[in-house]
């Protein structure tokens, strides 16, 4: 059962519901710079962090740029990330500055090693080509990656992005710096573990769900130990909360961890796109998906990003699934 009352308002409370202190003149921020070791597209590496258009958590520029706003171990922290003429620029500010800027070339994909990869389907050579830039992000942080993967358990994109972006704007806390109008960082662990049901309810999240992430909540610190485990090793620790499954902590480590092997099994979608790309059969299951991957053993969750930005999936065969809206019951 969710929290019984509320969490305790911010010194400030702000017109709308959003609890929090008003954003201050931004303090000069910290500065890093690093030089790539090869290509590297911001948009492929951070993508996979945003979570949906409206989350409150990331955003992209006009210029370019993308911000993040994260909870890192130091405390809030917002980053802006530049790329150009072969170099990037960090640009920090908060408690958690010097930690975002220390991480910065991980976040990249420092770690990650796209030459591992060795292309056996012509359609994943050519993308692979046409996509020198795609590296595997590296957070080292565990539940914000974790939390928004539990909201998108069986219901629609749409239903799922709408919690995180409700839960984060009114519980987390503005950004810190000079970040664009509304970035927030995602609550601390103790903050989502005081969320009363009923507002659970109102951003369209079930009982199960909530339920999950407030089991999660109450061993942050042993799930964030996970961040310097080995991948496989970090999805058992995060399968022994109940409500997660392998689905969940696939997702979570491929963005935690940058790994590399992390497929995603128990998806509605994802085995019916490789197996179509792969082996001309939009009706595979898991089992298939995986036969078709094991020449990609280990790297598995590369090829399957690759599959994804191919573009060539089946056609639609039904409607979309329509939201359950279940904050109107």
């Amino acid at each position: 059962m969710a929290g019984r009352f509320a969490p305790r308002p911010a010194r400030t409370t702000v017109r709308g519901g959003e609890t929090g202190v008003p954003r201050q003149a931004a303090a000069p921020g910290k500065a890093r710079v690093w030089v790539p070791d090869g290509p590297l597209d911001l948009g492929l590496v951070l993508g996979p962090l945003r979570r949906g258009p409206g989350d409150p958590t990331f955003r992209t520029m006009p210029d370019g740029s993308v911000w993040r706003a994260s909870r890192t171990p130091g405390g809030p922290g917002t980053l802006r990330v530049t790329a150009r003429g072969g170099e990037v620029r960090g640009e920090a500010w908060g408690p958690g500055a010097e930690w975002l800027l220390e991480r910065l070339p991980r976040l990249l994909g420092a770690d990650d090693d796209p030459s591992a990869f060795v292309p056996r389907h012509r359609l994943l050579a050519v993308t692979r080509h046409r996509r020198p830039g795609l590296r595997l992000t590296r957070t080292g942080l565990v539940l914000e990656s974790l939390i928004p993967s539990v909201l998108e358990q069986k219901v629609t994109t749409l239903e799922a992005y709408q919690a995180w972006r409700l839960l984060v704007r009114k519980f987390g806390e503005p950004a810190p710096g000079p970040a664009p109008g509304r970035m927030s960082v995602m609550p601390a662990a103790r903050t989502w573990a005081l969320i009363p049901s009923w507002e659970w309810h109102l951003a369209g999240v079930d009982y199960k769900r909530a339920a999950t992430i407030l089991r999660a909540v109450r061993v942050a610190a042993r799930l964030e130990e996970a961040a310097g485990m080995e991948p496989a090793a970090a999805q058992e620790r995060l399968e022994v909360v109940p409500g997660v499954g392998p689905w969940t902590s696939a997702e979570t480590v491929q963005r935690s961890h940058g790994a590399p092997d992390a497929v995603t099994v128990g998806d509605l979608h994802l085995p019916g796109i490789v197996g179509f790309a792969l082996g001309g059969d939009r009706y595979a299951d898991d089992a298939e998906m995986l036969r078709l991957l094991e020449p990609y053993a280990g790297q598995r969750h590369r090829a399957a990003r690759l599959v994804l930005l191919s573009g060539r999936v089946p056609g639609r065969r039904a409607p979309r699934m329509a939201p359950r809206g279940i904050e109107r019951l």
